[in-house]
């Protein structure tokens, strides 16, 4: 979880994901043992972007319901690679993987071809935090001087400088990589703050601890949405199989639509589906809990009128993110050079596949 999912993702599970990805590659491989049993269905790849958890729920579930075989699909869920899910999907390796709109427009300013397809996530849920018994951190302003946990990408340095900044600090800090995981390195006293995602472990803090003192975005000077994550492809895998991604798109979107009207289900099917994992079912409960009570994959009641779509792309909150970050000179081409004009994220992102 890194802030982009490529910077943010990693720091938030550290380890994890290294240790997870080793089993769930032995899932995918047990689930392309039985492919042959699915007759003429056709092979798919969707590749986590770390740890199994509630952002990848709806695939879970629609490969549990059988709605991607409704489709002709035989998904493999597998783990992340090393390069990441973005890089996978961009050379081929995978057709879809979880990602964030931030992150397509990173990876496509230093060349690659990326597209979002759905956009789960409608609101930031990053959380900046340091550890309650850290009594000296009060408002962001406090954290200046201290050292932040971090994977060393420009974007969460931007975030973090600007919300000092906001509550009348100066946005100087010290930073260390994180090695295992941002817990960890806050509790070992090598660090005094990290970024993590209130709707996992906000709700791991909460419920196991240790207890954390946190700050949001949009309450200290960070415009926009940073968190638009969601499903992507390849713009050459649009190109050649538009009805492969429609079906994929529409699958996962129902898979989606079923977990956040029935989260307590949805959160079964992840503990049973991923079960390298070895998630708990109460905490898994309790995020998906989070994240209906939050609102955070859209408003229920505009969903059930019809005047909301999940799964909808959203181009106007996650621009102004990315604005903020063209402010604070975030973005490098390939060669590292910085890009101060903010990319488009009409260019990165597509709602034509979605059904209504």
């Amino acid at each position: 979880m890194k802030h982009s999912l490529v910077n943010k993702a990693i720091a938030l599970v550290g380890a994890l994901a290294m240790t997870i990805g080793l089993a769930a590659c032995g899932q995918s491989n047990d689930t392309s043992s039985s492919s042959a049993s699915n007759g003429d269905l056709k092979k798919v790849t969707f590749m986590l972007s770390w740890a199994p958890d509630t952002n990848h729920i709806g695939v879970y579930v629609a490969k549990n319901k059988g709605w991607f075989k409704d489709q002709g699909l035989d998904v493999d869920i597998v783990a992340v690679a090393q390069a990441g899910a973005e890089q996978a999907v961009n050379n081929g390796n995978a057709d879809f993987a979880l990602s964030n709109l931030t992150n397509v427009g990173m990876y496509n300013i230093k060349g690659a071809h990326l597209k979002q397809v759905l956009q789960v996530q409608q609101k930031p849920s990053a959380i900046w935090c340091a550890l309650a018994s850290n009594t000296a951190i009060k408002s962001p302003k406090d954290l200046d001087g201290k050292t932040f946990a971090t994977f060393g990408s420009n974007e969460s340095d931007a975030v973090v400088r600007r919300m000092i900044q906001t509550d009348g600090g100066k946005g100087e800090f010290d930073k260390v990589t994180v090695g295992t995981s941002t817990f960890q390195t806050l509790q070992s006293g090598k660090a005094d703050f990290g970024g993590f995602y209130a709707t996992w472990e906000g709700v791991q803090a909460e419920m196991y601890g240790p207890k954390l003192n946190c700050f949001t975005e949009p309450d200290y000077g960070v415009p926009g949405n940073a968190d638009a994550i969601g499903v992507i492809t390849s713009d050459k895998t649009i190109k050649e199989n538009p009805d492969l991604v429609k079906k994929f798109t529409q699958a996962t979107q129902k898979g989606y639509e079923y977990a956040y009207s029935h989260p307590d289900d949805a959160a079964q099917i992840l503990v049973d589906e991923a079960p390298e994992a070895n998630l708990k079912v109460d905490f898994v409960k309790k995020s998906m809990q989070t994240i209906v009570d939050g609102q955070y994959w859209g408003d229920p009641a505009k969903i059930k009128d019809g005047s909301f779509v999940l799964g909808t792309n959203d181009f106007v909150e996650p621009q102004k993110y990315f604005d903020f970050l063209a402010e604070e000179d975030a973005y490098t081409d390939s060669h590292d050079k910085v890009i101060h004009e903010a990319p488009n994220t009409k260019d990165f992102a597509t709602n034509e596949f979605l059904g209504k």
